[in-house]
């Protein structure tokens, strides 16, 4: 059945000044009438630029006038539950608004709909059981997993398999590690129990799921007012791991399973890619970290080629700094660097995560100095590293995802301070230093965006409205706002600092999202996002 009533009319100057849309309509069910918070896409053919709205409580979407160029557009909805009733298109003529009222209707299929989160709700077992899922999400869909025939035996084997495998790699590309060589040697708590619950909870012992599966609701007001940009890049294994916007309004992004640095022009969706060498045969190709320094050189932590890159973006020309060969190894990793204030000392700040030691390169002289692996003096524990930023001064701030530590080492005297975050083991991992001086970063396990002051060396948290967002990476901006992501949410998060109250925002399609880049040039500010699994990058502009 035809889900589309469309038709064209044209607007008198004054409407247009009122209503200034390219394409409107309303989103209804038999089940719920009129629906608030349904995600409306467009796409024109032939173009790699998607555009997303929300409808409002009265089930009413519009898309202003400057958003659709003229042309024909494919529709599509998201609303957990619900499917589109037929398909639906529109053309979109200058100076005409177009009118596509959509009919959804539930779906038999609601499994393929749920997010990662949406899954931990529903499955069996307590929080701490499902903790173990946050060191999935990386590579894949809890969805898979619950899907698996796999015993408890089976499970074990595969635990140990998955620790011989890249953090980049998916099920479409896998990459093994070098050699023997081994990412996670132990996860903690018990390993053979967490296996039976899983096998309790899959299709091993059953043909169906034996518990309900449970959706969150739909977000609604200031959560539709929000336009969604998406681009497609050329090819669906770009996986846009961190994404940055520069001076000029070029996107930059590094490819977590691929050896390029992509540019993408998003006036056009025009995508330009610069190949990295392969220093090291038969490590995996990767990188994660982008960063830019005082001189809008682009920086990448190359990852398991055990080296960092500087790229001139005036003369197109990437240099490499690899580790010393004194010091490498098969598991040596540069993913994460700090370049915001090498103007200070000339000195780059590089994590291996081998071993959790932390260097400083001299860029101009390439010498290397080795500060060793910080330690947490309460314990005597490695600070597990997930995250290198530097305040105004060159000072390192250390994430420590393996428990619930702020550390800072003072780039002149090297001595190192800690600071807890009031949740105990929130794994803090990814973050920023503001015009202020303050770090925010994200909690992952602590389900919160952190804030630490170094005038009051005090930590603030906020936590998050949606349950297990685990919020991989946090960014303030100069108007306010902090916001963070998730990969497992499909769902972004402004955060109001002055009042704490959140702002979500709905994803298009499913999205698994690492490095969140504030662009705080207007208010409110827009945020950045790759899709790290669904080849994309999303701009998310608030409308107020």
């Amino acid at each position: 059945m035809a889900a589309l009533l469309l038709m064209q009319a044209g607007i008198s100057g004054s409407a247009h000044a009122q209503s200034a849309a390219a394409l409107s309509g309303q989103v209804s069910s038999a089940e719920e009438g009129m629906m608030e918070g349904v995600v409306i896409t467009a796409k024109k053919d032939g173009s790699p630029i998607n555009i997303s709205v929300v409808t409002d409580n009265k089930g009413q979407y519009r898309f202003p006038a400057d958003r659709l160029e003229p042309g024909h557009y494919t529709l599509k909805t998201r609303a957990t539950g619900y499917d589109l009733d037929g398909t639906a298109a529109a053309d979109i003529a200058t100076g005409k608004e177009a009118k596509a009222d959509l009919k959804l209707k539930k779906t038999g299929h609601l499994a393929t709909q749920l997010t990662n989160a949406e899954w931990l709700i529903s499955m069996p077992g307590d929080d701490e059981q499902k903790k173990f899922l946050l060191n999935c999400v990386g590579c894949h869909t809890v969805e898979r997993i619950v899907r698996s025939k796999y015993d408890a035996e089976g499970f074990l084997e595969v635990f140990n398999r998955m620790t011989s495998y890249y953090p980049g790699s998916t099920p479409e590309h896998p990459q093994k590690l070098f050699g023997d060589f081994q990412r996670v040697r132990d996860r903690g708590g018990d390993i053979k129990k967490t296996a039976e619950w899983l096998a309790s909870v899959n299709l091993s012992k059953q043909e169906k799921w034996d518990w309900q599966l449970k959706t969150l609701p739909r977000l609604t007001g200031k959560s539709t007012r929000v336009i969604i940009t998406e681009y497609d890049l050329p090819d669906r294994r770009i996986q846009p791991h961190d994404v940055i916007l520069d001076k000029e309004g070029y996107v930059w992004y590094s490819d977590f399973g691929q050896l390029v640095l992509g540019k993408m022009d998003p006036k056009t969706g025009k995508v330009t890619q610069y190949p990295t060498p392969e220093l090291k045969k038969g490590q995996p190709l990767g990188a994660l970290n982008l960063e830019v320094d005082k001189n809008d050189n682009i920086w990448m932590g190359l990852s398991y080629q055990g080296a960092i890159a500087k790229f001139d973006k005036k003369t197109e020309k990437l240099e490499t700094f690899s580790i010393p060969k004194e010091w490498d190894s098969n598991g040596a990793q540069f993913s994460h660097l700090a370049v915001a204030a090498t103007h200070v000392d000339n000195k780059v700040w590089v994590k291996n995560s081998d071993g959790t030691f932390i260097y400083r390169l001299d860029p101009a002289t390439k010498e290397w100095e080795n500060l060793g692996a910080p330690k947490d003096p309460r314990n005597d524990k490695k600070i597990g590293t997930y995250g290198l930023h530097s305040d105004a001064e060159n000072n390192i701030y250390l994430l420590d995802f393996s428990a619930g530590n702020i550390a800072k080492i003072d780039a002149k005297t090297k001595a190192m301070t800690v600071y807890l975050t009031p949740t105990p083991n929130s794994r803090p991992r990814r973050g920023r230093v503001d015009a202020e001086g303050r770090l925010w970063f994200a909690e992952y396990q602590g389900e919160a965006i952190g804030m630490f002051d170094p005038k009051t060396a005090k930590i603030q948290e906020w936590k998050a409205p949606t349950p297990w967002s685990a919020p991989y990476d946090a960014a303030a901006g100069r108007n306010g706002e902090a916001w963070t992501g998730s990969m497992l949410t499909d769902r972004v998060s402004r955060l109001d600092i002055k009042s704490g109250q959140y702002t979500d925002y709905p994803l298009p399609r499913p999205t698994n999202i690492r490095r969140v880049f504030v662009d705080d040039s207007k208010s409110p500010g827009t945020l950045w996002v790759g899709n790290n699994h669904g080849g994309s990058i999303i701009k998310v502009e608030p409308l107020e």
